[in-house]
């Protein structure tokens, strides 16, 4: 009986181990500390910019590269598509200093008012954020007074970044469609 139950444990250990060994050697997914990437204390930034949308002249930095057929007739430009490189800037003027850049998609996405669907990344170039990135998904609702997005994520200093940009405009030229929106973005990061 003995040599049974030693037999028995045996075999149940071999099993739990291979069970283990089994779990181990995938790499799928696993738990980690905050401390082993490196992470400390989590903060708070609040950053102020410029984002200059120019649709027009010799150098625009937004451009149509898509729409629907029934894009032209639509009161709100419905199925466009929009690819932008666009400045971001200290001030309200484009002669103040870069800073960085929006880089990404819009899309008309709304039949009843001005709905932009924004897919961008903010690309830093300057201070201590240059080469750090923040990710912006969102609806801009662009003849509201203040539009809010979220900030999904970012890379760089924003690693694990999360928050929100409230977008508001600070100049639309009309005739022309270049706009001029103030950004106050919060991020939570590391």
């Amino acid at each position: 009986m003995a040599v049974r139950i030693a037999k028995l444990v045996a075999f149940s250990l071999l099993c739990m181990s291979t069970v283990f060994v089994a779990a181990n050697s995938h790499t799928f997914a696993r738990s980690l500390l905050p401390q082993e990437l490196g992470l400390k204390k989590e903060k708070l930034s609040h950053l102020h910019f410029y984002f200059h949308d120019i649709v027009s002249g010799r150098n625009p930095t937004a451009v149509r590269v898509a729409e629907a057929k029934m894009t032209n007739s639509s009161a709100t430009g419905f199925g466009a598509v929009v690819m932008i490189d666009d400045p971001l800037t200290e001030g309200p003027e484009m002669s103040s200093k870069e800073v960085g850049r929006a880089q990404g998609i819009y899309a008309l996405s709304s039949q009843n008012d001005v709905g932009l669907l924004m897919v961008q990344n903010y690309v830093f170039t300057e201070g201590k954020y240059n080469g750090s990135t923040l990710s912006v998904l969102g609806r801009n609702a662009v003849f509201s007074g203040v539009r809010e997005m979220s900030i999904v994520g970012g890379s760089g200093l924003f690693r694990f970044a999360r928050g929100y940009a409230q977008a508001k405009t600070h100049t639309m030229d009309r005739k022309t469609g270049d706009t001029v929106v103030n950004y106050n973005v919060y991020v939570f990061h590391y």
